[in-house]
């Protein structure tokens, strides 16, 4: 493909990754009352019940809060759609026996992302219990409903894409960009950069939130090394079935 048809590709990719978006915000903007209620659940744990309800403090502040609501819910809703495109679009530069990762890749990807905003939801009530007391008793929390949004948002989307890193340390030894043997030699520069990112990352900056985002990626970036060397094992054994049809032939 010439550089001319490598930009139409990616611009039709993004077309439908955007109008996907696009139809996810419009469901969670019909339902952003169900979610508002679905979150403010854990605003009542981390202040044992003495806050019902969220505050805002201008005219537009309501109606921005559920643009937040359908901006982020699109964002997640549309994964499959735009992890799909995305896939496709770098599949032209792998051979064919990598492309036969495409279905575990989105559905890894799917599980993953969806392990990380769980794991989000479970941790942001000691999270906000930490951001809330840190003020000591003299500092009472009135939270505006598009701040507190904003932020648990955030962290879903941050513990989401955390949780990609196998994925993206997977494809890289599929690619042949990294070697399980690299990742290895490089565990403990890992933990250190894994501990980092997690605490630059995460939006709440708690330790709460950092601790269970830091140790499952270290976990999976153990696991990547694992995987990488069944890869390895299995391209072996595909050149050596590979020159033996052209031997035959």
């Amino acid at each position: 493909m010439t550089v001319t048809e490598h930009l139409s590709e990616l611009r039709r990719r993004l077309m439908i990754s955007i109008a996907a978006v696009v139809i996810a915000a419009i469901v969670c903007y019909i339902f952003a009352l169900d979610i508002i209620s679905f979150f403010l659940d854990f605003y009542r744990d981390a202040t044992d019940g003495q806050r019902n309800a969220f505050i805002f403090t201008g005219p537009l502040d309501a109606f921005i809060t559920r643009l937040k609501i359908a901006t982020y819910g699109g964002i997640v809703l549309a994964l499959p759609v735009w992890l799909w495109e995305l896939w496709r679009f770098v599949t032209p530069g792998l051979h064919s026996k990598e492309k036969r990762y495409a279905v575990p890749f989105v559905l890894s990807s799917l599980v993953l992302f969806a392990v990380g905003a769980g794991v989000a939801l479970i941790t942001l009530p000691q999270a906000l219990k930490f951001l809330l007391d840190v003020g000591g008793q003299e500092v009472q929390p009135l939270l505006t409903a598009d701040k507190y949004i904003s932020l648990v948002s955030l962290m879903i989307l941050a513990f989401g894409i955390a949780f990609l890193f196998p994925v993206l340390l997977v494809f890289l030894l599929i690619a042949r960009v990294l070697t399980p043997q690299q990742l290895a030699r490089f565990r403990r520069w890992a933990i250190v950069l894994i501990f980092v990112f997690a605490a630059v990352i995460t939006p709440s900056q708690d330790p709460y939130s950092l601790f269970f985002m830091a140790l499952p990626m270290y976990l999976f970036y153990e696991l990547s090394i694992v995987i990488g060397r069944i890869i390895v094992r299995n391209q072996g054994d595909d050149v050596v079935e590979d020159e033996a049809v052209e031997e035959e032939s």
